[in-house]
């Protein structure tokens, strides 16, 4: 029942599918497709902060009549800057230093790390009812997301079609026919860091191999630079997921890693 997004611009869907989409435009994260009347949406913006790793600029949420607009230390109820935490008919955000959490009685909550990371997990009423990077939550991956009927799309294309048009907003659509590159390489480092003993308890909660897949594609997209980003980002991710599942990582953070 999660949706997260992370680090070197990772999705992974209600549905389990993991993917990459670098787009810098604002995007439909999560949203009720049902009818006219959408019970809630989630809206992300990315930009690149000045060492070009991508961040999580603001986010959009409506509830209902509610819309909440936050950016790092920063939330906004309709237009009206709030202290938290704050609570209103069903609505409540929290904060710390570390993270914005904000949940809302309908079955949605979202946790911010107020950095590259957001989460979003909705009630299974929810189920074949969504649309956006998250894709639509009914159970079978792929389908509907990447393939629909006879058409198959790249997870490029597939993450365009989300934008959300503002008139004058101005954002360059990745270029379709630009796949981003596979790797092959950097396997045993990122197994080793993946299965290191403070993560015994994760093993069996998560499927192991797409946050290798993912530590993988991070250490090539580095071209080597040791860069704390590259490897820190997914391994995080997964320590969450796997706290969120019920594990209990252990300390995996030293003074020279992470």
């Amino acid at each position: 029942y999660v949706c997260s997004t992370w680090g070197n611009n990772h999705f992974k869907t209600f549905d389990g599918d993991i993917y990459q989409f670098p787009g810098l435009c604002e995007y439909n994260f999560a949203s009720d497709c049902r009818g006219s009347f959408k019970e809630f949406s989630i809206h992300v913006q990315r930009a690149r902060n000045s060492d070009g790793h991508p961040h999580i600029q603001y986010i959009l949420i409506t509830v209902r009549d509610f819309t909440v607009y936050l950016k790092p230390k920063l939330a906004v109820v309709d237009g009206k800057i709030v202290k938290t935490p704050y609570y209103s008919s069903g609505l409540l955000i929290e904060s710390s230093d570390i993270y914005t959490k904000v949940y809302a009685k309908l079955g949605m909550t979202v946790v911010w790390n107020q950095e590259d990371a957001l989460m979003v997990e909705l009630d299974n009423k929810f189920n074949n009812h969504t649309c956006g990077l998250c894709g639509d939550y009914n159970g079978v991956q792929i389908y509907n997301e990447f393939i629909n009927g006879d058409k198959s799309y790249n997870s490029i294309t597939y993450g365009n079609l989300q934008k959300v048009s503002k008139p004058n907003a101005r954002c360059e659509d990745p270029d379709e026919t630009q796949a981003l590159p596979s790797c092959n390489e950097h396997r045993e480092e990122c197994e080793k860091l993946l299965t290191s003993s403070a993560f015994a308890d994760c093993r069996l909660r998560l499927n192991l191999e797409m946050y290798i897949q993912a530590c993988m594609q991070d250490k090539c997209a580095c071209n080597g630079r040791e860069d704390s980003f590259c490897l820190c980002s997914t391994i995080s991710e997964y320590s969450r997921q796997c706290s969120h599942a019920g594990g209990r990582p252990g300390e995996w953070r030293t003074a020279q890693f992470c």
